[in-house]
């Protein structure tokens, strides 16, 4: 009995992985008492609805920083998109494009080239201090909510952003940690231009080396991810925030991997059932003149985008929370 509890006073305390001394299984080996991935994604749509009263004027001030401080796609743009789309639709042998397929060509394009419409260095420098405004403010009111505390929109607006400094320095550090992505992306585009993965030998090469991109992205983000969580208490620093989101995800990135490929398909169907119907209305009213220049759908994306970083932070604030009581 001594030993083993000396062995889980050992484990809490330190890392196996630290040094190049071998580590077994069992020293890093934690049981799991977290709910289901289903469960969790519930329990996190569950909170937000449940405290609409306090996420809803959240949602509606975020939205309107961010067209007035980052601004959306104009209206100009995206009518000129869907007219070339419809004049490649009339250039096609004889296959026309269905409503539905048109609708989810012009979600995917805004998704991929994001809402702004011209994008500037301080627009993207709005961009992530409003993303980390929402990130601090969303972990405050469910923290308080959590312990059972009253709070109100302008506790979470005044008091939220004292560990802005930390979090944007966590933020750095992880956007570092990206890099082997970034490098994958550029490689890629390279390849396609360059016709390098026409060959089957070297098209296994590059998805060899996409896999290991992105296994040590992977790996490193997961721990940063519960940084970024963590390092929003107060008094908790940078270095020690990251120092203690590695000792808390030992042994438990493959289930937390899961978990954020869970997130991902479950953000993909939400914005394909909420923002498909939308852009079918929108293409609907748009055969109205008196309806021409009004930017429905730049501004829906805007909503969805906001709501997206609100139910993101919930996810991954959650989680950190059971990881907690391991």
């Amino acid at each position: 009995m001594a030993k083993q509890r000396s062995k889980k006073e050992k484990q809490k305390s330190t890392n196996p992985h630290k040094s190049f001394k071998r580590s077994y299984r069992e020293d890093y080996l934690r049981e799991a008492q977290t709910p289901g991935i289903m469960q969790h994604v519930v329990a996190s749509f569950k909170i937000i609805f449940k405290n609409w009263k306090l996420f809803l004027p959240f949602l509606v001030i975020m939205v309107v920083l961010y067209v007035v401080l980052v601004g959306i796609t104009s209206e100009s743009s995206y009518v000129k998109f869907q007219d070339t789309l419809n004049q490649a639709n009339v250039q096609m042998a004889g296959q026309e494009i269905g409503g539905v397929a048109k609708a989810g060509i012009l979600l995917v394009s805004m998704v991929t080239t994001g809402i702004t419409g011209e994008s500037s260095g301080t627009a993207a420098v709005f961009g992530v201090l409003l993303f980390l405004v929402i990130w601090l403010v969303t972990i405050f009111f469910l923290r308080h909510k959590m312990a059972g505390h009253q709070v109100t929109l302008q506790d979470g607006l005044y008091n939220a952003m004292t560990p802005m400094i930390s979090t944007f320095v966590v933020f750095v550090v992880a956007l570092i940690q990206c890099v082997p992505i970034f490098i994958l992306i550029i490689a890629y585009s390279a390849a396609v231009q360059t016709e390098f993965l026409a060959t089957p030998f070297y098209a296994l090469m590059f998805f060899v080396f996409a896999a290991l991109m992105i296994l040590l992205s992977g790996y490193l983000l997961s721990s940063s991810l519960m940084a970024l969580v963590a390092v929003s208490a107060p008094g908790l620093y940078p270095a020690k925030a990251l120092r203690t989101a590695s000792d808390l995800m030992m042994g438990q990135r493959i289930r937390f991997v899961l978990r954020l490929v869970a997130l991902i398909i479950v953000l993909v169907i939400l914005w394909v059932v909420i923002m498909l119907p939308l852009i079918l209305f929108d293409m609907w009213v748009k055969s109205f003149e008196w309806t021409a220049g009004i930017p429905f759908i730049p501004i829906c994306f805007t909503v969805m985008m906001c709501f997206t970083y609100i139910y993101v932070t919930t996810y991954l604030y959650m989680y950190y929370r059971w990881m907690l009581k391991i």
